[in-house]
């Protein structure tokens, strides 16, 4: 129970800063997030004394015993995978209740409890924080001189070609932006992300929700959701490619979103000119892309050799750091698509006064970059701007090369030089 310090080599996160918001608002604090994206890390930052659920019996028996005492410490108080041990939600919230302070208690965990009701009942004592995987600016792979936040103001686009190769962005995709993975060439982090994928299929998704399920059908689920990685494709799509049932290839598709392994990008649903319909269905990721590499031990030169696949990957891979860069402007972001195929890969939108850019994803090409330029325009034309505005961009965001203002007002910029 010793007071929690820096920890050495820690790399500063951008959910540093909702952290420390919510810490200074509510009385308990949790950091959600998939296994090994750094919760712990960040949340120690912060704390002062740190209960750790998942080291050993000892701490659990504890809590069984004398459920208070563990709770007693120095605060910001870490428990960490909180939900490994039941009861310790309840008693949490009773000990927000019985105390005014802010910042009483900060929880990580690395997946959605069973008990859904118990946990929503926190309401106006908790405040969650999602992490994700390091994004490129994070790990130093990005110069971060196109900001989202200054996109989203309307703001020019313009950087430097980075030192960043398209080598590197591969061998970034593979190794992902997992902390514990950093510093280790690409082919030993894949070495171990796939035994991380064994684990989740193995344990984590049973543990998940109390109920038995076949290691061989979730692994077969994961690679499924590989082949299928940035695609809208459907528990029907998926269930015939694994050869499962429908009710099946949902319930464990909803594990893994509940590990925060899969998450989903949700359809836009703007107003329209036209008459054209728009899809419904959310668009499929990995909470980080190399997951989808693990999963086909696809390795860092053969997806340099296989473009048209590395594309859907490379996909994620945006998609990943717009989440964070996203969360950190307090936007959402979707995916649009109508049922003439006219799409755009990522919608971003601040609730808060409607502002939004429509992004398409290339890794490059010239004529790439000039057929998602004209899709994005088209998009442009097609949305009813009457009650939401213009978009405050168009860009395309590429693997590569330098970023700017193309004659048309569309946008060009890698995923190097992307940034909150």
């Amino acid at each position: 129970m010793s007071l929690v310090g820096p920890t050495p080599g820690y790399r500063s996160r951008l959910a540093e800063g909702p952290i420390a918001s919510a810490l200074r608002a509510v009385g308990a604090v949790v950091v959600e997030g998939p296994r090994a994206c750094g919760k712990t890390w960040t949340a120690r930052q912060f704390a002062a004394s740190e209960v750790l659920f998942d080291g050993g019996d000892e701490q659990r028996l504890a809590f069984a015993v004398d459920p208070e005492r563990i709770l007693e410490g120095p605060t910001p108080r870490l428990l960490d995978e909180w939900h490994l041990v039941p009861g310790t939600w309840n008693a949490m919230r009773r000990a927000c209740d019985d105390r005014p302070d802010k910042g009483i208690f900060l929880l990580t965990g690395s997946a959605f409890p069973p008990d859904d009701i118990t946990r929503h009942s926190g309401a106006g004592r908790v405040r969650r924080v999602r992490m994700r995987t390091m994004t490129l600016a994070e790990s130093g792979h990005s110069t971060g001189e196109v900001s989202l936040g200054s996109v989203l103001g309307g703001g020019p686009v313009s950087a430097a070609k980075p030192a960043t190769t398209f080598k590197d962005v591969v061998e970034c995709t593979v190794r992902g932006g997992w902390p514990g993975l950093a510093d280790l060439p690409a082919a030993v982090a894949q070495e171990n992300l796939s035994a991380y994928l064994e684990e989740i299929a193995r344990t984590d998704v049973a543990r998940v929700d109390r109920t038995r399920r076949d290691p061989a059908g979730v692994s077969a689920l994961i690679r499924s959701l590989a082949r299928n990685v940035s695609s809208e494709a459907s528990y029907s799509t998926l269930a015939a490619d694994v050869d499962l049932d429908r009710a099946t290839v949902k319930a464990y598709l909803e594990a893994l979103e509940r590990l925060f392994v899969a998450e989903r990008a949700p359809a836009w649903q703007p107003r329209l000119m036209s008459r054209v319909p728009l899809r419904q269905a959310p668009k499929r990721f990995f909470a980080d892309p190399s997951l989808a590499a693990a999963a086909l031990e696809v390795g860092a030169e053969r997806l340099r050799s296989e473009l048209n696949y590395f594309g859907l990957v490379f996909e994620n891979l945006v998609m990943r750091d717009l989440f964070v860069y996203a969360g950190a402007n307090g936007c959402k972001v979707h995916h649009y698509r109508d049922k003439s195929g006219l799409e755009a890969d990522a919608i971003v939108q601040r609730p808060s006064d409607g502002a939004w850019i429509a992004i398409e994803v290339k890794l490059g090409g010239a004529q790439a970059i000039e057929g998602a330029a004209n899709s994005l325009l088209r998009l442009e034309a097609n949305v009813d701007t009457s009650r939401i505005g213009p978009p405050a961009k168009l860009l395309v965001v590429t693997s590569t090369g330098y970023g700017y203002q193309r004659h048309d007002g569309v946008a060009v910029a890698p995923v190097t030089a992307l940034g909150p």
